[in-house]
């Protein structure tokens, strides 16, 4: 994955994350796939750290989905 996409799948994740919620009618497994994606790319340190919460907001969507 090229640098510039990479990048916009991070602000597109970054965006859809914050508005989402438990219910949403696309599943909660879909935008963990997609977060995998992006964790895989080789990242520098900057997007390592935005993915990694985008990870831990996606957690607690699906916390709150199990409760």
């Amino acid at each position: 994955m090229n640098h510039h996409q990479l990048e916009k799948d991070i602000e597109h994740l970054e965006h859809v994350i914050s508005h989402i919620s438990a219910e949403d009618r696309i599943p909660l497994s879909y935008w963990r796939n997609r977060i995998a994606l992006v964790s895989g790319a080789a990242l520098v340190p900057a997007q390592a750290s935005r993915v990694k919460r985008l990870d831990a907001a996606l957690s607690a969507l699906e916390g709150r989905k199990k409760a």
